[in-house]
């Protein structure tokens, strides 16, 4: 079979090494993105002689156009306080109700699996070779619930940190506005990128330390060491399940209350300061469109690495104690910080972008440029990192692998990333038909421009569904479930450069706000809004990665739970399994229901409460008086708060329920069912919300002689663009965007407690 051309020694440095590197890029971009300072004092150091390229030398406030300058930096800098404290409360509150969940489940996922054995000390023999002694069942529950913690906390930080650089730079790419297009581009673009870079390090790292920790206890039982370490994904997505509803669900009903009293009754712009929801609407893009997005990847990325790692483990790999290629889902991954931090400089230092047309060609580039060159990264990393033919366990039997064709199963699995990014883009874009279509249906009402707008969604979902099922045969044709997982892996594997242009929408979308309530120049504003249109895209861009690789990763996980479950067959004619499909195929239209039907409620409190300040508040509508933000702060806080908490407990209780009283095979169904009609149902909600938003963007800035017919602001087809926006709303940044947790969490649980239900479950039918 051979060996890796890599040795373990030169392993035990590379990946660390990678993750130091990414950790180190990202202080460097947030120290350059520092150096934009909140205040208006001029330093007699500073001059035109000390300008480079992007600006830092320049003057901040040399560009403003006859406004007190003073006041307007003081003013961004007093918007940015009150963002960032809101979000930071929020978190607060949301880890406080999130961390008492997290100790209990702890606790559960002890118990239930130190009672596989009855808690015993004693080693066992292990699950797939009798013949050899594998640690206690005992201590897979003690390791387990430790790597579960280290996920949950380290998704927690992924979350906070993300959130923290968002509020850190929204004020400042306003201020580089009022320079030009490309030095507000490059803080944000930055901005993300520590976020991207941050997140993917620590995720490497901290799962890199994990396993060697492990290591000391298990030994050579590399069975038992990778069982425990998927307690790490399961952290991971559970604590982003609750960050993305949570954040969803506040975000939502802020920007709901503040469009339809704001724009649609009221006819005043977004973001305007006399809205009460205003502040509400911003901190909701950190705390949902950051946070939770944050936590969501990083979750991802856990349990892909778990389910590859778990399916390795058994296999010569495992087997053999081959540490290189037993690690070669995290080389791949440090691979992607290198392949991500030089693509970054493309976008901050090999080009300048000059007018407002070229910020979506750049994003776009971001991603092209990533996947060339991780596809160079795969070849090297699969030369060096592994034998040229090994073995992979498959159901049972050991599979035959040459190298090129684990190249091929992770190379599939980036490009398919990369069409399904695409084809969102088409159908989410205001530069394609398909948005514009939607736009024009505005013309007979918000009637029209809902149906116009279902229709796209479904429609959207085609071409992702077949890039996603390709990559499903090809990898699992040439390396079973380990070619899923890692195919899985290589969606993920430019995860820095994703994430950095995910984050920067939700940091444009918030320097626009700051421009409008601080009262900058309309010049600024339309600035900021070609940088937000730009990141509305890339938003949806970056929810189809984070779906498609969810549909992957799911499946991965599904075939390492049925593997340690001792399934030989899930055969649909059983009436067990047939009933488990039919219920899992209805759990995210209930777990839908459940999100959709918080942000509308939420929503109604928030409207009630925007009218009621519009109403009672003398000359808030004149300017002459300040709303009241901080109570529609808290409507939103305490409906995310409350709200997360029963869709939460349906995706978490689910497989318990199922697992122990019908068994393993009835929830093999329930898994199959979630992932098949969940993947849908997260593409179509979230490319219908996206055309949507991209409509009534297109409407208002009246780019081209169609946009200029149906507008301007304020005009019949631009008050249904809004309606139609204010409902894609909760689609695509709640319920959408939760589905791929729901699906990826449902299955890491499912795995992590088989050991317990292929034991003790199935209650019911043993009874009957």
């Amino acid at each position: 079979m051979g060996a890796a051309v890599l040795s373990e020694l030169a392993t035990e440095i590379v990946v660390p090494v990678c993750a130091v590197i990414g950790i180190a890029f990202s202080l460097v971009q947030w120290v350059l993105v520092s150096r934009v300072k909140l205040t208006s004092e001029r330093h007699a150091s500073g001059g035109s002689a000390n300008s480079n390229k992007n600006g830092y030398g320049d003057y901040l406030i040399e560009e403003e156009e006859g406004i007190n300058d003073h006041s307007v930096v003081t003013k961004c800098a007093d918007i940015q306080s009150a963002i960032s404290e809101g979000a930071t409360s929020f978190l607060f509150t949301e880890y406080q109700y999130v961390g008492i969940f997290m100790i209990a489940f702890a606790i559960l996922i002890f118990l239930f699996l130190g009672s596989v054995e009855g808690f015993s000390t004693k080693s066992q023999p292990c699950t797939y070779d009798k013949e050899k002694t594998c640690k206690p069942a005992l201590a897979t529950a003690i390791f387990s619930t430790l790597s579960f913690l280290l996920g949950a906390i380290t998704s927690v930080l992924s979350g906070f940190l993300g959130m923290k650089i968002a509020t850190y730079a929204n004020a400042r790419t306003t201020l580089e506005a009022r320079k030009g297009v490309g030095k507000a581009f490059i803080v944000a673009f930055r901005s993300g990128a520590v976020m991207g870079f941050l997140l993917a390090a620590n995720g490497l790292l901290v799962l890199y330390i994990a396993i060697n920790l492990f290591k000391l206890y298990y030994g050579d039982d590399w069975e038992g060491l990778f069982e425990a370490i998927t307690g790490y994904g399961l952290g991971g997505s559970s604590m982003a399940l609750f960050g993305r509803v949570g954040g969803g669900i506040y975000t939502k009903a802020a920007d709901v209350g503040a469009d339809l009293v704001g724009k649609v009754e009221r006819n005043i712009p977004e973001d305007d300061p006399r809205n009460p929801a205003v502040i509400a609407d911003n901190v909701g893009d950190n705390v949902g469109d950051i946070a939770g997005m944050g936590s969501d990847l990083f979750g991802s990325y856990a349990e892909s690495s778990c389910a590859a790692l778990v399916v390795a483990s058994i296999s010569s790999f495992g087997v053999n104690h081959e540490f290189t290629a037993m690690l070669y889902p995290l080389l791949i991954s440090s691979a992607g910080i290198l392949v991500c931090l030089v693509t970054t400089l493309f976008a901050t230092d090999f080009f300048e972008i000059r007018a407002v047309k070229e910020i979506e060609p750049a994003l776009k580039k971001q991603l092209i440029i990533s996947t060339i060159l991780m596809t160079v990264g795969i070849a090297i990393v699969t030369w060096i990192g592994v034998p040229t033919s090994f073995t992979i366990y498959n159901f049972g039997a050991q599979k035959v692998v040459k190298n090129w064709q684990l190249f091929l199963c992770v190379g599939v699995g980036l490009w398919a990333g990369l069409i399904i990014g695409f084809v969102t883009e088409y159908y989410t874009s205001n530069a394609y038909s398909p948005v514009q279509d939607v736009a024009d249906s505005c013309r007979t009402g918000a009637a029209t421009n809902v149906i116009f707008g279902l229709a796209l969604g479904y429609k959207s979902v085609i071409i992702p569904i077949f890039a996603i099922a390709i990559g499903i045969f090809v990898s699992f044709s040439f390396a079973a479930m380990y070619g899923i997982a890692v195919a899985a892996l290589g969606m993920l594997s430019t995860i820095a450069t994703g994430l950095a242009i995910d984050a920067y929408g939700p940091i444009s979308d918030n320097a626009g706000g700051i421009a409008e309530m601080a009262g900058m120049s309309y010049r600024i504003r339309e600035r900021t809004d070609a940088l937000d249109a730009a990141g509305n895209t890339t938003a949806a861009i970056g929810k189809g990665f984070a779906i498609g690789s969810a549909a992957l990763v799911s499946l991965a996980l599904f075939g390492a739970f049925v593997s340690r479950a001792a399934i030989s067959t899930v055969d649909v004619l059983t009436p067990k399994v047939f009933i488990g499909l039919i219920v899992g195929a209805m759990l995210p239209y209930w777990f839908s229901a459940m999100t959709m039907k918080s942000v509308g409620s939420a929503a109604l409190k928030m409207v009630e409460e925007v009218r009621r300040q519009f109403n009672t508040i003398p000359g808030l509508m004149e300017g002459h008086a300040k709303p009241d933000y901080a109570t529609c702060v808290k409507i939103s806080t305490d409906a995310s708060i409350k709200e997360m908490i029963p869709p939460g407990a349906l995706v978490m209780l689910t497989p318990l329920i199922v697992g122990t009283f019908f068994g393993v095979e009835t929830l093999a169904g329930v898994l199959a069912g979630a992932l098949v009609s969940g993947v849908q149902i997260a593409i179509s909600a979230s490319n219908t919300g996206g055309a949507w938003d991209n409509a009534k963007k297109y409407i208002e800035a009246g780019a081209s002689e169609h946009a200029r017919t149906l507008g301007p602001k304020g005009s019949d087809p631009h008050k249904a663009a809004v309606i139609g926006d204010t409902v894609g709303d909760p689609l695509k940044d709640t319920s959408g965007p939760s589905l791929n947790i729901l699906i990826k969490l449902m299955a890491v649980e499912s795995l992590v407690f088989a050991p317990f239900f292929a034991t003790h479950g199935g209650l019911l039918f043993k009874i009957f």
